[in-house]
């Protein structure tokens, strides 16, 4: 008689990771819980060089839980990187990508094998439920769980079955990888985007289920947060000077509403015109703000009101100020090459 776990596709779990004592933890025991069977899966963890216990804790888990983890060394840090050494060194036939801030429901891997399996998709991921630590921690996983704070995100908010350009913590059939190459390591913060839109290229398909259930633990202050989105900024316009047909007008946005900003701000100066206009775009997003603010605070606790517009201005004016920052240095650089990723990129 055939074993019930005949048939099913062995699933490699990478994770990168440099410096995550206080998450990796929970986001391994969460993968030593899963209803997948444990012989059918195994956990890379490619460590970026930690200089604190992180190396420690995952082994003591792997231990503890009779977890198949294997710790691989990154010295280049970065997480393109580290999750190309993965996929070199992986066994498995459906590869998942999952973070260290992150911890995934008990059956996490066995939906998301059966999403591939059941559907069309070529990759599958589900909606994040962002946790924060702390009354500021808390404030920004509202924001960064609202249309207004992330746009079109669906993976941070939607709850309905989409086929989408990109999806968080996703699982992918490994054939993709030897059909359009793996991350690119030269964008840090980006290299989840570049790779889905070279996906999406190759007229591949990714799907969102909320059969997918995973918790990310966003950042617990707002100077870790401006950091993040700074990088997601300026990840974007290398991701889309790669991409040039998925602009799109958002993504411009918090861009446009920094550059107009910092414009108007130094035309003030010498016209009175402009300090009108000023005020009037700064008024316009703080009202804007404020009545997501207020919407949000009336659900969900109106102790987060005054920190909600905080969390929304480091959002917004981070993204904007790191695309600016690095338009302009693309603009300024126009003897720079592209590495080479394979046709679909280079």
């Amino acid at each position: 008689m055939a074993k019930a776990t005949d048939g099913l596709p062995f699933v490699s779990v990478l994770i990168p990771m440099r410096n995550e004592e206080r998450y990796i933890g929970p986001c391994l025991r969460s993968l030593a819980r899963q209803d997948y069977p444990r012989d059918r899966f195994e956990v890379l963890v490619m460590d970026g060089a930690s200089t604190d216990r992180s190396r420690e804790l995952a082994q003591n888990v792997a231990q503890s839980e009779s977890l198949p983890l294997r710790l691989i060394d990154n010295p280049g840090r970065s997480t393109a990187r580290g999750l190309n050494l993965g996929l070199r060194e992986a066994r498995g036939d459906v590869i998942v990508r999952v973070d260290a801030h992150t911890a995934v429901a008990p059956d996490f891997l066995t939906e998301s094998v059966a999403a591939l399996r059941e559907t069309d998709a070529d990759g599958v991921g589900g909606p994040i439920e962002s946790v924060g630590e702390g009354l500021v921690g808390e404030a920004i996983a509202l924001a960064m769980s609202s249309p207004f704070g992330v746009g079109n995100a669906h993976f941070r908010y939607s709850r309905e079955t989409l086929y989408t350009d990109t999806v968080a913590f996703p699982a992918y059939h490994r054939k993709l990888f030897d059909e359009v190459g793996p991350f690119a390591e030269d964008i840090e913060y980006g290299e989840d985007d570049e790779f889905n839109y070279r996906l999406g290229d190759a007229g591949k398909k990714l799907l969102l289920t909320p059969r997918i259930r995973s918790t990310y633990f966003t950042r617990s202050s707002f100077a870790a947060l401006f950091r993040q989105y700074l990088g997601y900024g300026r990840a974007k316009v290398e991701v889309l000077r790669r991409h040039p047909r998925r602009a799109r007008l958002r993504q411009f946005v918090p861009a446009i509403f920094v550059g107009t900003l910092a414009a108007l701000s130094a035309l003030s100066l010498v016209c009175g015109a402009s300090r009108r206009a000023l005020a009037v775009v700064a008024l316009s997003y703080l009202a804007a703000s404020l009545a997501f603010s207020v919407r949000i605070a009336s659900r969900r606790g109106w102790r987060y009101l005054p920190l909600l517009p905080a969390a929304f201005a480091c959002l917004h004016v981070a993204y904007g100020i790191g695309f600016l920052w690095s338009l302009a240095r693309t603009a300024s650089n126009k003897t720079s090459t592209r590495p080479d990723f394979g046709e679909e990129v280079g």
